[in-house]
Order: structure tokens, then sequence, then C-alpha cells
């Protein structure tokens, strides 16, 4: 397929052979006492350390804040997506793990739009295993079929299949349990020269009861990206064919696909993916990203951030990057990730950012840390049947490791909370599904300390929020890193506004959360079977992951 075998970027990932024990990288910039209250030249001088350290990482592209709108729930998502898609004029590309087998209006409002404009394309993208998994009975590839059928010129649907499940092992794994060998993951919504980043699904919970995160940028430069990422996916995917007039369909490999059937040659098709998508996240040069003085329309960067399992991730050194930024007293990190189960590193990179480096005589760390993640309660396996119900309780156990590590390594620094509103399964009851980090600066810290109930100190700042989020389908777990194909970007903004809109949705996120401790999790209803435990065990054992 190739004529040679590149040099590919793997990730080197020792701690994965050894225990899951959390070690604390020192910072190398880093006293004993606090920093002193900074004036604003020292935010500034902050932010741009934070971006140098990015334009070494990751592409850089610059906009102005007013071109990001932050959707607040699941039916502003939903509603802004079918009426983007009804005023679609020439693309839609729509990267997502599935598209519910039931999203009858969704895919009406793509209908729409294609029979109103004959030059319209579409592309969807979905993941093969999970798109699949019901067949012979409605699936989203039986949903989409159609769609190709009516629309051959202007339709194309591929689905992404994992090359880590094979042979045998892909043979006999259940289809309840297979996507723990890995997935399509991201979330791309692209509409003309809009998109947005998520990490919410298109199915019926995440358009009306399961929380999640929306970002949309409306800039040609970042849609045309995010873009190039999508229809490179789709070049080293299967394409589904529908049999006519049967109404089933087939996945084939077409012969002029980028690389090799996954199935039949994954170490090439590896190697093949690596070769295409290495120049997409290649790092921004000065030349390619001026600074904000030579351009002073653009307040507000993003850093597109990609993981190719095994092969391609900066977002992992961008993630460390930010977490190792020497900051001034009293800033805080806000982390989420609905299934709380962090790769080693971002778990070190956390308590070391919160650790009592610049800790003041009582102990206290200067550097306030506050984890989110979801109750059992708003689990979307909650209630499940067979193993997947078994990963709340999984979750819960993984949560007390991570207090236990924090309370031993930086005591007092990190705060951990659970979001719960309602109860799955019961009338009103949802569930969380967000994922992401917010990096405030003081004095915007001392008013996240009033709403939190945590300790900080009042500097005068001109910062109403935070200055720094990353935004995407990662949920920072080891499976993200080594076997989910995932997308995001970091949003670095001195815009008021931004910040502002960006202190609102922590908000939104926190007004259904609680504090809870290590004791909390460890009896009663919380307590961990030995069937969990086994279980968790058995999967990283044959080569799955949480």
């Amino acid at each position: 397929m190739l004529a040679r075998r590149i040099t590919t970027y793997a990730i080197k990932r020792s701690f994965l052979k050894r225990s899951q024990q959390w070690h604390i990288r020192q910072r190398q910039m880093s006293t004993t006492t606090p920093l002193p209250n900074p004036p604003s030249s020292t935010h500034a001088a902050v932010l741009g350390g934070i971006t140098t350290e990015l334009d070494r990482i990751a592409p850089r592209i610059d906009l102005r804040a007013d071109q990001i709108e932050i959707l607040e729930g699941p039916s502003a998502f939903y509603d802004t997506l079918k009426n983007k898609i009804k005023q679609a004029r020439k693309r839609i590309y729509l990267s997502t793990l599935y598209i519910g087998k039931s999203e009858h209006e969704l895919v009406s409002c793509i209908r729409q739009a294609l029979q109103q404009n004959k030059d319209l394309k579409v592309s969807i993208l979905t993941d093969a295993l999970r798109g699949t998994r019901e067949t012979p009975e409605p699936s989203c590839a039986s949903l989409l079929s159609p769609l190709a059928v009516d629309f051959p010129d202007q339709v194309e649907i591929r689905m992404y299949h994992t090359p880590n499940l094979t042979g045998l092992r892909k043979r006999f794994v259940p289809k309840r349990i297979n996507e723990g060998w890995g997935l399509q993951h991201m979330k791309l919504y692209g509409i003309d020269d809009e998109v947005i980043l998520s990490g919410a699904n298109l199915s019926r919970d995440y358009f009306a009861n399961r929380q999640d995160r929306y970002h949309m940028f409306s800039s040609k430069r970042v849609a045309d990206y995010f873009a190039r990422i999508h229809y490179t996916m789709c070049r080293i995917s299967f394409l589904l064919e529908p049999r006519i007039p049967s109404g089933s369909y087939d996945l084939v490999w077409p012969r002029d696909n980028a690389a090799p059937s996954p199935l039949e040659d994954p170490k090439s098709y590896v190697t093949a993916a690596t070769e295409l998508f290495k120049p997409l996240i290649a790092a921004s040069t000065s030349s390619q990203a001026p600074s904000s003085s030579q351009n002073t329309a653009f307040n507000t960067t993003i850093y597109p951030l990609f993981t190719l399992p095994r092969s391609l991730n900066n977002e992992l050194p961008a993630l460390q990057s930010l977490l190792s930024t020497p900051l001034p007293h009293g800033s805080s990190y806000l982390f989420t990730a609905g299934y709380f189960n962090p790769d080693p590193a971002i778990t070190a990179s956390l308590l070391a950012a919160s650790s009592n480096l610049h800790a003041s005589s009582d102990n206290r760390s200067d550097v306030l840390t506050t984890v989110v993640t979801a109750s059992p309660w708003a689990n979307g396996f909650y209630g499940s049947k067979g193993v997947s119900g078994m990963l709340p309780p999984a979750y819960t156990l993984l949560s007390r490791r991570f207090l236990h590590a924090a309370n031993q390594t930086a005591p007092g620094a990190v705060t951990l909370r659970e979001w719960r509103r309602g109860t799955v399964g019961l009338m009103d009851g949802w569930t969380y599904h967000a994922k992401g980090l917010w990096l405030t600066l003081p004095s915007s810290a001392a008013s996240w300390a009033q709403k939190t109930g945590e300790s900080a100190v009042a500097m005068p700042s001109p910062f109403p929020g935070p200055s720094v989020t990353i935004i995407g389908s990662s949920n920072y777990t080891v499976r993200s890193y080594n076997l989910d194909v995932e997308v995001g970007a970091i949003v670095v903004t001195t815009d008021a506004g931004l910040q502002e809109r960006l202190r609102r949705e922590e908000e939104n996120l926190l007004q259904y959360s609680k504090v809870v401790t290590e004791e909390d999790l460890k009896g009663g209803e919380r307590r961990v079977g030995w069937r969990v435990r086994a279980a968790m065990w058995i999967v990283r054992i044959v080569g799955g992951s949480l």
C-alpha cells in the first residue's frame, strides 16, 4: 500500500506497563512561597506563556471571541443543529459515534435540505461497531441507508472500524461490549462555514436530558480545518452501500481508500492513517500564527486537538503543558469527565498542579482544583443489565482511588463533586456526559470560591471568568488515548465577554453537583463488590478499557 513505512509519533507510555500508581511530576518553575499578587500584565504574561507552549504542540487558528457561541443545554444544541441543517447551502459534515436509530426527525431535516438544494453535499461518519450493533433490527446504519439510496450523488455514509478488534477477538467478543476495543468517538457537526464541537452524540437523550457541552464556531477557517479531519477519516473508513430493493446494506472497503482495511492488515492501516493525519496536526510556527499584537482584530485562539489510537496524540501533551504552567496565587482549575477514569499522566498532572509546591504555612495549596464527575445515578449505564451495569460502581471505585491519591499528595487542594439531576430512568432524571477543563486566573478565582465554598485569595484582575478551556469528545482516559479516535480544541481568550460566557457554562454544570469525600465513597450503597473489581480486571487483561 505504501512504498515505505513512515516514522510515527509513538506515544511512549511506559507507565501503562507499571502499576496504576500516580506519580507527581515536579514543576520545573516553582518556589516554596506563594507568588505575589500580580498586576494585569502578569496575567497577560501567563496567557502568553501558555500560547507559546501550545504553538509548539498543535496547530493554531486565531479568531474573534464573538465567533464562538456556547450553547447551554441539550434542547438548545438540538434546535441549533436542526436550524443550521435546514439552512445549509454547500456542505454538511457530521462525525459522531452514532445517530440514534429512531432519530427520524433529524434525518428528515437532512432530507429536506437535500431536496431544497441539489448542490448540497452531506457526509456522515459514525462508528461501525456502534452503528451496526442492533443489526438485523433497526440501527443507525439502517436509518441512514435510505439517504444514500435517494441521494446517491449528494450523500456519503462512512463507518470507521477500529484496527484493534480483528480475527478471533472480533468473532467472539459480544456486540454489547465490543466497543471496549476502540471507537470513532469524534463529535464534529459542520454546516457550511460553522462547526459545533461537542461531546454529545446524535440521539434522543443527548437532545433532551443528557448534560454535555456545545461550542459553535462561526469561522470558515475553523470549519474548514475540522472538515479536513472529518474527510480524511472518511477516506480510511468503510462505505455504507445500500442493498436495493431489500432495504439492507453492506459495509465495503472502496479500492480508492487511502489505507488497507483494518480488518485485513491492521498494522499497515495504522501506518497509513498516521501518515495522512500527521500533517494536519503539525504544530504552528511563528509565521503561521501571528500574535495578537500583529492583528488586534483577534482576541481568541483555538488549538485543535486530535488523537489517533496508539499513533498520534497532541491532546495529552497539550493538557500536560497547560497543567504544568506556573500560575498566579489564587488561580483555579475545573476538570470534568462524565466517565471518571483519567489517564495516569493526567491524574499526575492534576495532582501536581494542585500540590503544595506553592503551599502556604497552613498547608493549603494556592491553586484550587475542582473535579466534577457523574454520580452513579447520573451515569448513562445506571440500571443497565449485564456487564455494563457494573460500570457506575466501577467509576465509583476509580473516583475513590483518585481522592485517596489526592489526599496523600495534595491534602486539601482537590475537591471532588458529583453531578446529579434526578435519577436515570425515572421521570425528570438526567445523565451527565460533560467533559473538559477550565483555567481561571484571579480575581475571578475569588468569585469561584464563593460559589463552591472553597478558599481563594481575592486579587484585582480584569478577568471575569476562565481564560482557557478545553472542549471536545475526549474523556481523557487510557482508552481515549489508546483505543478511540478523538477530536477537540483548546480555547484561549483575553475577551471579557467570552470569559463571562465560560463562567456561566461552569455555573450551569456546578448547580447540580455536590462535594463528596473519600469516606462517602467507601460504605453503604457506594460499597464496590468483588464482582465489579473482577470485571474491571478481566476487561483490562483481554485488552479492553473503560
